[in-house]
């Protein structure tokens, strides 16, 4: 057996289950392992062709009767925010961003929890633990990123400090950000905090020379991914490779 068939991934099909997305269908998932020296590598070949990573799990959806679940990567040099857009990002200019340490903490875990009872009270993550939180946070082989947002008062210091209202987790390719996984203070809703987020990463992507913001899976007919639609141009991913999509007209 020759090295490259020795390194070659194994795929593994998941049982069928109730679909979080669309009510009354059934998803199943192909996974491989992110391990070891090639981890990073792997995963970079692996999200341009539709996958996600989940802790040393990548993984996309494999459902026989539906493709619902489209990839989505925002074109960061061509990027313009819209109208409502541009005022998430004035109501947030208190709000501050800035790396912390790949450990988990107990001010991240409360936070963690509220946005889980009140968001999402009967996702597949409202049981997390602080243990499982922690190895969401730190089980990676690849560089993988943990940024704080915290609100920073008038003539406060403008990082580390301030209450904190977010966080997110964040994968860097060869080719661009990918944004794991983030959550946000459920009572700040004016803020539209997820949406700045995503706008902060598409910023930091631009001061890093990287093209594209990897948003994960946009589901037409599911509310829950509907946000993703309005970062244009983006591209999705089909049948026939990445298609870019922009923006309509007057929007």
């Amino acid at each position: 057996m020759t090295r490259e068939l020795r390194d070659a991934p194994q795929f593994y099909l998941t049982a069928p289950s109730s679909c979080p997305y669309l009510p009354g269908m059934q998803e199943r998932k192909v996974f491989t392992h992110l391990v070891g020296k090639r981890a990073a590598s792997l995963n970079d070949a692996l999200t341009l062709t539709g996958f996600r990573r989940s802790q040393t799990i990548a993984y996309r959806p494999a459902c026989e009767n539906c493709r619902a679940c489209v990839s989505v990567r925002v074109l960061v040099d061509d990027f313009r925010p819209s109208v409502s857009q541009k005022r998430v990002l004035r109501v947030n200019r208190d709000i501050v961003g800035a790396a912390a340490p790949n450990k988990p903490s107990g001010e991240q875990y409360a936070l963690f929890r509220r946005y889980l009872d009140e968001r999402h009270p009967d996702g597949g993550m409202a049981d997390m633990s602080m243990l499982d939180y922690s190895m969401m946070i730190e089980d990676s082989h690849i560089d993988t990123s943990l940024t704080e947002y915290r609100r920073v008062e008038s003539g406060g210091a403008r990082t580390g400090e301030g209450r904190l209202v977010g966080a997110c987790l964040t994968d860097r390719l060869a080719d661009g950000l990918s944004l794991v996984y983030s959550f946000y203070a459920p009572d700040q809703a004016r803020r539209s905090l997820g949406a700045f987020m995503i706008l902060d990463h598409i910023a930091k992507a631009r001061r890093l020379g990287l093209p594209h913001v990897y948003l994960g899976y946009w589901v037409e007919g599911s509310r829950k991914m509907a946000y993703k639609a309005a970062y244009l141009p983006q591209e999705r991913l089909g049948l026939n490779g990445w298609a870019r999509y922009e923006r309509e007209p007057g929007v």
